[in-house]
């Protein structure tokens, strides 16, 4: 019998994998595909509003409510479900973050120093050493080793030629955030006229407010006073023994002026004391350090103070004033009060600053400012700088940037000249210059001056530095192309083009558009791409190169940038052409760009990418409602989503210009415009919005609350897709300081705009 099984088993052992795979084929059941993470939902307190003629519900309203225990409660349940949100949704792009970090990384020297300043007898700089986080404050003598004006190898800070050390480390801001719970954000410093102090306010993140220091430079000791909080504006006064400096009341308006005596017990004087509400103050010192001016704006004027630097206890003198709000900067020149201004003359709006003058000691009351220029509509002054014995002026000549200087003093006449009768000396300059600015041109006594241009044509999208010898411009100008590293981006018109284009809006207004592209990965009509914008406070828009950008263009990315309406650059009309009543002009700029590149296939449809930061935040959001199916993605960071409610009922502080910028709800004709853009007002219903990241901080005057109920409605509204995401990434840390979480940030934002692309 047992033989009998045996060989009846061999002979149909051939047979049995056959069967069992029939059988596991009949039972097999294959897993299912993991579920999509779900977005949380945050509880709904439905609170009503009224206002002029509008009733309108908001069912977040309460994420805002900071002194409510129980909404806070529920907000920190909430953030925590958010934060679970975006691992889960970005788990499966963790070797790409981590990819695309160290990428980023290796394109940041850590051991370079920034371009020395020179400044009297002294070079500055600041250098970050082997393995620290933040970087250290130098100084050296520029007689001990002219040669080490480089920036890049101040390294050890020892001349072995002479045996001296040359180097003096003036303040280490790895230490100074050790001070300040693990943060180093600076926001000014200035050293005094005879370099022995450095006064300098430091971030408190604890107390959310900049707190000033003084350093002795010869010691490095802190000094005992001045110490104060809240400081928002500096400048030093009699020759660096006394130090000026403005603080914000709890709404953070700056709103008092202290003088401090270095050295002395007694407290510090108080200036100046404007108890407005919406009356703002600011100081500065002149270049000469002869005078301290103090600027008092509103919406409504704008006046200039001045203070003797020798004796900042004797008063203020008025010398200047104005009606509505202008930027009125004042210099001293041999006897000479020069004001740079945008102000309106006979009651009409200019689109352009202008340069007057009056004898310090002038006796008339009000001042008579005589103009120094004929106003030229060839040649429009962007901006001017002094030093002892030039002028120097940035020129606008239509869409072209031009620098030049004419001696000083200026020629004793009353009447204006045209610019050109003072046969100005021009500076070369490289070609397709889209903007230019002054550099830190601290030393008032030196012949050289430092500007910087950003180059966006011609492929090479990297930010300059020119350096011009005032005295014989046209035979010892050095023009430099400087970047992170010379080597890599002095060749980036090899590998990168960059494209201007004059784009149409729907009023057929022509809006600038800058497209930047990988020569190797550019295929027509089939590359995702990321458009930028602001569009407000008449600011320029940031195209300075990015390294974290080569990630993408090197990815077949396009990059595009528009200069919408609200912005700078074009004029003033540009700026109030898109900003409060006529705000839709830059949303609708936006999306006329936007519509530009699919349509003329510089970026296939359904790829497009928006990008806007705070006020840009604002753009981007108003632009996907209007146009959702334009757009497949968008980040959106520390943005200003909820309009209506923040300037209808501010939580944190704003300012003047914000009301200014997008209009006074109180006003039934500002607050029905700002309910026409408002992000957070206007999300459509039943609508397949496209992904959304959105990055906002605990550090930001635009509250965490805008992003959460921005994103909490558009997942209630929209039509729900997991694979467009609304993801909200907070942030407790202040990343701008810190290049560590700078990269990964980046990062995250980066793999965000690859995965949605291929998803």
């Amino acid at each position: 019998m047992r033989h009998l099984l045996t060989t009846t088993f061999h002979r149909h052992n051939h047979r049995l994998p056959a069967i069992l795979h029939h059988l596991l084929i009949r039972h097999y059941r294959a897993p299912k595909p993991p579920a999509p993470p779900k977005p949380p939902k945050p509880p709904q307190k439905p609170q009503s509003f009224t206002l002029h003629d509008a009733t309108w519900e908001d069912p977040y309203s309460w994420m805002s409510h900071l002194n409510d225990k129980v909404a806070m409660r529920h907000m920190d349940i909430y953030m925590e479900q958010e934060e679970k949100y975006i691992e889960a949704v970005m788990s499966d792009t963790e070797k790409l973050q981590s990819k695309l970090q160290s990428e980023m990384a290796s394109r940041l020297h850590f051991d370079l120093s920034t371009s020395p300043i020179r400044w009297g007898p002294w070079l500055y700089y600041k250098r970050v050493e082997a393995g620290k986080q933040y970087p250290v404050l130098c100084r050296r003598l520029t007689s001990l080793n002219e040669q080490f004006i480089s920036n890049k190898d101040p390294s050890g800070g020892f001349d072995f030629v002479s045996g001296k050390k040359i180097e003096q480390k003036l303040v280490d801001y790895n230490q100074e955030a050790e001070r300040f719970g693990g943060y180093a954000y600076e926001e000014l410093s200035e050293v005094s006229p005879d370099h022995k102090f450095l006064a300098y306010t430091m971030y408190d993140k604890d107390n959310d407010y900049f707190r000033l220091s003084v350093r002795n430079l010869n010691s490095g000791a802190l000094c005992s006073k001045p110490q104060a909080d809240r400081v928002s504006n500096l400048a030093w006064a009699k020759d660096g023994q006394a130090l000026l400096y403005t603080v914000t009341d709890q709404h953070k308006r700056p709103c008092r002026i202290y003088c401090s005596m270095i050295g002395s017990t007694e407290e510090d004087v108080l200036l100046l004391d404007e108890p407005a509400e919406n009356v703002y103050v600011n100081l500065r010192h002149t270049k000469d350090f002869h005078f301290v001016t103090v600027n008092t704006f509103s919406t409504t004027f704008s006046k200039v103070f001045l203070i003797n630097a020798a004796d900042p206890l004797s008063g203020i003198t008025l010398v200047w004033e104005c009606e509505a709000q202008a930027h009125c900067i004042v210099e001293h020149h041999q006897g000479y009060l020069y004001l740079f201004t945008d102000a309106a003359k006979g009651g009409q709006m200019v689109d352009h600053h202008y340069l007057l003058r009056c004898p310090v000691n002038a006796s008339s009351c009000p001042r008579i400012w005589e103009r120094v220029f004929d106003d030229d509509r060839d040649m429009v002054i962007e901006d001017v700088d002094f030093c002892n014995t030039h002028l120097t002026l940035i020129i606008r000549e239509n869409c072209s940037f031009r620098l030049c200087s004419v001696p000083l003093p200026m020629p004793a006449r009353k009447e204006a000249v045209r610019l050109k009768e003072l046969n100005p000396t021009f500076l070369p300059l490289p070609d397709h210059v889209s903007q230019i600015w002054p550099g830190p041109n601290y030393d008032y006594y030196s012949s050289t001056m430092r500007f910087h241009n950003n180059i966006t044509c011609d492929a090479r999208c990297c930010r300059g530095i020119a350096n011009g010898s005032l005295n014989n411009l046209n035979s010892d100008f050095l023009n430099e192309i400087k970047s992170e590293d010379d080597n890599l981006w002095n060749c980036l018109s090899e590998f990168y083009a960059c494209e201007q284009y004059d784009v149409s809006s729907y009023d057929g207004i022509m809006v600038p558009l800058t497209v930047l592209y990988s020569r190797k990965n550019k295929n027509k009509n089939q590359n995702p791409g990321l458009l930028h914008g602001h569009g407000a406070y008449g600011e320029l828009l940031d195209k300075r190169w990015r390294s974290d950008l080569k990630s993408l263009l090197d990815r077949g990315w396009v990059i595009a940038y528009a200069d919408v309406r609200g912005g700078g650059g074009h004029g003033k009309a540009w700026h109030h052409n898109g900003r409060q009543h006529k705000k839709l002009n830059s949303i609708k700029d936006f999306v006329s760009c936007a519509k530009f590149l699919v349509e003329n296939e510089f970026v296939q449809e359904n790829k497009l990418a928006g990008w806007g930061y705070s006020a840009g935040g604002l753009l981007v959001a108003a632009a996907i409602n209007s146009c959702p199916d334009l757009f497949r993605a968008a980040i959106l960071k520390v943005p200003f989503l909820d309009a209506t409610s923040t300037l209808l009922n501010p939580i944190l502080p704003l300012t003047a210009a914000d009301y200014e910028e997008f209009g006074n709800p109180g006003d039934i004709d500002d607050f029905h415009a700002i309910m026409k853009y408002c992000p957070y007002a206007n999300i459509q219903k039943d609508v397949l919005y496209p992904a959304v990241l959105i990055t906002s901080s605990f550090n930001t005057r635009f509250g965490v609350w805008e992003a959460a109920k921005w994103a909490a409605r558009v997942r209630e509204h929209a039509i729900y897709d997991p694979k467009r995401p609304i993801l909200l990434n907070l942030t407790t840390d202040i990343v701008e300081e810190n290049r560590y979480l700078q990269c990964k940030e980046s990062a995250l934002e980066t793999a965000f705009l690859i995965k949605m692309m291929e998803s």
